[in-house]
């Protein structure tokens, strides 16, 4: 019988037919010093661009309203951490589940992991440890350029805000604003969504 006092564990990126993976390796070690074995694990991860470039703009009503646009998905999320160095978001976007990090922002720069997770287990972590979620309904919009334009329409207790994002490769690339955006508030901090999770638009 092996009774374990030495445990280890480093993940080692891999890829395997073509797929990329996580390899976790633990290492254990017995207390006579006689047996070592390994423990590997194989986690699919999904490859990802793990900084955000994104521009934010408030949007016209009146002219948004009267744009020809495809329908939008219905978006649900809360937060499980927020302080000044990051938030931890997980989001039910239709029937897609997301666990989000972020960092903090850097001008228009900040990091970012997103991962897919089971819708189920999205809506339970909502339920169980989140308050002051965001509902909103997002609408994508071709921007040119292979860009897009996110479209927010917030509702709920930030009902009557519209917000545009639109995310970037540079922090230098170039892009048209149409007519129905307004604004930028990318800087103003009471448009991040973690805020208006605490301090919701209908009680400025």
């Amino acid at each position: 019988m092996v009774n374990t006092i030495s445990f280890f564990m480093f993940p080692v990126p891999v890829s395997f037919f073509s797929l990329p993976l996580r390899l976790s390796v633990y290492v254990g070690r017995d207390i006579g010093d006689n047996l070592f074995f390994l423990y590997l694990s194989w986690v699919k991860t999904t490859p990802m661009n793990n900084v955000e470039i994104e521009r934010k703009f408030l949007v016209n009503r009146e002219k948004w309203s009267r744009l020809d646009k495809p329908p939008g998905i219905p978006y649900i999320q809360g937060y499980l951490s927020i302080d000044q160095d990051k938030v931890v978001r997980v989001r039910v976007a239709g029937d897609k589940g997301f666990l989000t990090i972020k960092g903090k922002s850097d001008t228009f720069a900040r990091p970012e992991f997103e991962y897919s997770i089971p819708v189920s287990e999205a809506r339970e972590m909502l339920s169980l440890f989140t308050t002051g979620q965001v509902e909103k309904l997002r609408t994508r919009v071709p921007a040119g350029n292979g860009l897009v334009w996110e479209v927010d329409e917030f509702q709920g207790a930030n009902d009557g805000l519209i917000v545009a994002e639109i995310e970037l490769e540079n922090l230098d690339d170039p892009f048209e604003i149409p007519g129905w955006v307004g604004e930028e508030v990318t800087m103003d901090k009471r448009y991040y969504n973690a805020f208006l999770s605490l301090h919701p638009y209908n009680s400025w």
